[in-house]
């Protein structure tokens, strides 16, 4: 595939760091920027679940590295992104996917749980995004930041669900976080952007899926869940130079849920 287009999503001799990368939405968001010629730097708290992504990326022809972090430890952004730099020289692209969910009755939310949540979800996701804007961003003159956010931080929780507070809370901050940042960084030639997928497959979502998935399959439009493609057309978008006029913005990636 030649021509304009084509340009305008080649990620050719740029690098992408995905935290989360090692699998579920952090994968395939990792997948799809590789296929298209970046470079890829995925971080995640353990070592043989980055040794297999690593591993089945290569046999796809895609360069990628592991990076053993836990970005809830206010330490690990500075040394992460220091890493990074040495193994590829620049970093082009961050896509903050890593995140942590805690189910809990509000009144019976534990301080705990609180903690992990927002020290990974909003701390350590905005801690990596200035280590990383300082380290290559603004010294490179061009970046794009993709954060990843949730339907939960643009509405409430199901009360027949089990409560999600934190989580809630800390994709809500993400939200206005990706906004903030934009506006302060746009002159900068920094662009900031969030997808904000629904109900996706996973690990994290495996058990409320299995109470409560037919309900919310009935409560989509396109009457389905996430699937192993559907964030990688948004996430290279927001990564390349086809959004290039696009900041500041959340794209929802939900089959339709949050529209009734």
């Amino acid at each position: 595939m030649s021509g304009v287009l084509a340009g305008l999503f080649d990620l050719s001799g740029k690098v992408a760091l995905v935290t989360g990368g090692s699998r579920g939405l952090g994968f395939q968001i990792a997948s799809a920027l590789g296929e298209y010629g970046a470079s890829l730097a995925l971080a995640a708290r353990k070592p043989d679940e980055l040794d297999a992504a690593v591993a089945a990326l290569g046999e796809r022809g895609v360069t990628a590295a592991g990076f053993v972090a836990d970005l809830g430890a206010p330490e690990a952004a500075a040394n992460l992104t220091e890493r990074v730099m040495d193994r590829f020289g620049r970093i082009d692209v961050l896509v903050n996917n890593a995140g942590a969910a805690w189910g809990a009755p509000a009144e019976d939310y534990p301080l705990h749980g609180w903690a992990k949540v927002m020290d990974l979800n909003v701390t350590g996701l905005f801690l990596l995004t200035q280590a990383v804007a300082r380290a290559a961003f603004l010294k490179q003159g061009k970046g794009a930041v993709v954060n990843v956010a949730s339907i939960e931080g643009l509405q409430g929780h199901h009360p027949d669900q089990l409560g999600t507070i934190a989580y809630n809370t800390a994709k809500g901050a993400v939200v206005n976080m990706t906004r903030a940042l934009a506006a302060e960084w746009g002159p900068r030639n920094i662009r900031v952007n969030a997808l904000a997928p629904g109900y996706f497959p996973s690990k994290m979502t495996a058990a409320t899926l299995g109470e409560h998935g037919e309900t919310m399959l009935r409560q989509t439009p396109l009457g389905k869940l996430g699937g192993d493609t559907d964030l990688m057309g948004p996430a290279l978008l927001l990564a390349s130079d086809a959004g290039g006029h696009i900041t500041g913005q959340i794209l929802v990636v939900d089959g339709g849920m949050t529209i009734i």
